[in-house]
């Protein structure tokens, strides 16, 4: 058994999912996405607590959602910043843990399987960085200008959630990414940019986040063939 320590975030508004509130708190069938999301590490006996790092405004709001659910696993509520990184960088902060294992894992992806969490601890500790992803389906083309390029499926992956880093590295990969003001779309990018490698492991296609409304069926349809 391999321990780590799940980062999930939510704090940001998903605007294309074109709601008024954040979407952590939609409803899906019986429970709040959000709470999906955090009962895929609840259940699982590798993970040692959790961190959720949320909006500020809603803090109370999650309290009282949290009460009404049993969870065994610690969790440890964090206010987040800005942008995504920010908020990563701020849920980090939190925890100083120096050797441990750490996953960052976007809190609207909750149909991420136990197995694949199992997969990315074991290479992530032998590694220190590795992500969940899937290979490219579709033909991508790259525009430039008037121009497209094909680009070749057979090296693309789509990246996933959880990515899974040695703590010391990733926190040192916010810190050089914070002084030269550098953003990006993801953690193992900041990583990348250190010039450490990072593992892909294979993941599976059911774990989508939720993004648009069409998601939203996509996740419902999920849940009613569990």
């Amino acid at each position: 058994m391999i321990k780590y320590v799940a980062i999930v975030l939510a704090a940001g508004m998903g605007k294309r999912m074109d709601m008024v509130q954040n979407k952590q708190f939609l409803m899906l069938k019986d429970k709040p996405l959000i709470i999906h999301t955090l009962t895929v590490f609840e259940k699982d006996p590798w993970c040692d607590s959790i961190v959720l790092v949320i909006q500020p405004t809603e803090q109370e709001r999650i309290v009282a959602l949290l009460s009404n659910y049993s969870f065994a696993t610690p969790i440890k509520l964090i206010e987040g910043g800005k942008e995504r990184q920010d908020s990563a960088f701020l849920g980090l902060r939190a925890l100083q843990i120096s050797d441990k294992l750490v996953f960052i894992h976007d809190g609207a992806r909750p149909f991420v399987a136990q197995k694949d969490l199992h997969k990315l601890a074991r290479v992530a500790n032998e590694h220190h960085a590795a992500l969940l992803a899937v290979p490219v389906t579709d033909t991508i083309k790259q525009r430039n200008g008037k121009r497209l390029k094909t680009l070749d499926r057979e090296r693309l992956w789509a990246a996933q959630t959880p990515q899974a880093f040695q703590y010391d590295l990733i926190w040192r990969a916010h810190q050089v990414a914070r002084q030269s003001s550098y953003v990006c779309t993801d953690d193992a990018s900041l990583v990348e940019r250190l010039g450490h490698p990072v593992e892909i492991v294979e993941g599976n296609y059911k774990n989508i986040k939720l993004t648009t409304p069409e998601d939203i069926k996509k996740a419902l349809f999920f849940l009613e063939n569990e």
